[in-house]
């Protein structure tokens, strides 16, 4: 699968946890078996990773439906 760009522009999020500015990184999300790679805001230092409602509720949630229909 293609990886998935987040934004176009500059973000100013910052970790809740850790009080660091997030910055875009590789991360691995896992579904029923199936593993993908896409580029997300998270934290360098604990890890936690943004997923901005737009994501889940759109291009997610397209795969999560071809996924179950598998």
């Amino acid at each position: 699968m293609s990886q998935m760009k987040m934004t176009d522009g500059p973000v100013d999020w910052e970790c809740a946890h850790c009080d660091t500015p997030l910055s875009p990184g590789k991360v691995s999300l896992d579904y029923m078996g199936s593993r993908f790679t896409v580029e997300l805001m998270r934290c360098p230092t604990c890890g936690f990773v943004y997923i901005p409602e737009d994501l889940a509720m759109g291009k997610m949630a397209e795969v999560e439906g071809i996924l179950e229909d598998k």
